[in-house]
C-alpha cells in the first residue's frame, strides 16, 4: 500500500526509520521503506542497520545525483500506490503520524502535505540562522496552508500517488540543492493536482552551521538562475525574481551590486553571529543574483 522514501546524504537515518517501521507496524498496512543515501560518506554503518529490519533497505549511489534525481531513483524502486517522501533529519511530531496521512487519503487520494516544525531547543551561535530562517520562514500554520495551496509546500512530508511524481518527476538537469520542490510544486498547479493540507508535522531537526547555510543559499540562487534561463521559471514566479525585475526597470542593478560588494562582510558577519537579521539574508541573495546576471 505505501513506499516510504528516503533520501540521504551524510545523515543517520536509522532512528527514523524505526520509528517509522514502529508506527507501520502498529497500523498493520503493507509497507516498505526506502532509504538511499546520495554517494555520501558518513554513518554508512549505522544506516546499514536498516537491511536488516523487514521491509526495510538502504544502499548507496555511486555517484552524486542531487536530492531531486535521488528521489525519482527511490520512487522507481518503489512497489506500492502511495509514496511518502520524508526528509532524513527529521521525526514526526506525533506518534500517530502515519495513521493521520492514511486518513487524509479518504478526503484527497492525490497529494497530502503534513507541514513542517522545528524544534523548541536552544542552538548554538553557529546554527542560529537555519533555525531562525526555518522557523519564520518555512513552519506556516494550517489556516495559512489552507489559504495559499500551493505555497509552502515542501516534497518532504508529502504522501501522493507514485503516477502522480512519474508523470512529473524533478528536473534531471538539476545536480544541486535549490528549487526543485519549486518546480514539482509548479507543475502540480499547471496541472490541477489538488493538495489536501493537514496538522501533521515532521519536526525537522536541521543542525546546518550558518556558512554553511549560506554557502547552500548561494547554490539555490544558482539554480534559479539557471531555471530561468532555461524558462523552467519565471522570473516574476518568484519574489527575488520579481525585485530584480523592478530594480532593472528603475536602473538600480549596478547599484545594488555595488553595495552587495561593499556590504558583504559585513552582512555575512551578522548573519553567523547569534542575532542574524533575515532581511539582510534577504539583499545578500538579491546581490549575489544580480552579480550571476549578465
Amino acid at each position: 500500500m505505501l513506499s516510504i522514501l528516503i533520501p540521504v546524504y551524510d545523515y543517520n537515518v536509522f532512528p527514523l526509520v524505526l520509528k517509522l517501521k514502529q508506527q507501520a507496524e502498529n497500523l498493520g498496512i503493507i509497507y516498505e521503506i526506502i532509504a538511499q543515501d546520495d554517494c555520501g560518506k558518513k554513518f554508512i554503518i549505522e544506516n546499514q542497520q536498516i537491511n536488516t529490519l523487514e521491509n526495510c533497505c538502504f544502499s548507496t549511489n555511486t555517484e552524486n545525483l542531487g536530492r531531486g534525481k535521488n528521489i525519482n531513483l527511490l520512487c522507481s524502486k518503489s512497489k506500492y500506490e502511495y509514496i511518502l517522501i520524508m526528509e532524513a533529519d527529521s521525526l514526526p511530531e506525533k506518534e500517530n503520524f502515519l495513521k493521520n496521512h492514511i486518513e487524509a487519503l479518504l478526503q484527497c487520494p492525490v497529494v497530502v502535505f503534513g507541514g513542517v516544525k522545528y524544534p523548541n531547543t536552544i542552538v548554538s551561535k553557529e546554527k542560529v540562522l537555519r533555525r531562525k530562517y526555518g522557523i519564520e520562514r518555512e513552519t506556516k500554520s494550517l489556516n495559512h496552508r489552507l489559504k495559499k495551496d500551493y505555497d509552502f509546500v515542501f516534497t518532504w512530508n508529502l504522501l501522493l500517488k507514485k503516477e502522480i511524481l512519474l508523470q512529473f518527476p524533478f528536473p534531471d538537469f538539476l545536480h544541486e540543492y535549490g528549487y526543485e520542490d519549486f518546480v514539482f510544486i509548479k507543475n502540480l498547479r499547471l496541472n490541477s493536482i489538488p493538495i489536501i493540507h493537514i496538522e501533521n508535522s515532521l519536526i525537522h531537526y536541521n543542525d546546518d552551521n550558518s556558512l554553511d547555510f549560506i554557502k547552500k543559499t548561494e547554490i539555490a540562487v544558482k539554480n534559479l538562475h539557471h531555471l530561468i534561463e532555461l524558462e523552467k521559471i519565471d522570473t516574476k514566479e518568484i519574489k527575488l525574481g520579481e525585485v530584480y525585475v523592478i530594480l532593472k526597470k528603475l536602473y538600480l542593478i549596478e547599484i545594488t551590486k555595488a553595495i552587495y560588494k561593499k556590504t558583504k562582510k559585513r552582512i555575512i558577519a551578522n548573519l553567523t553571529s547569534e542575532n542574524p537579521k533575515l532581511y539582510l539574508l534577504d539583499f545578500y541573495k538579491l546581490g549575489y543574483y544580480c552579480n550571476l546576471k549578465k
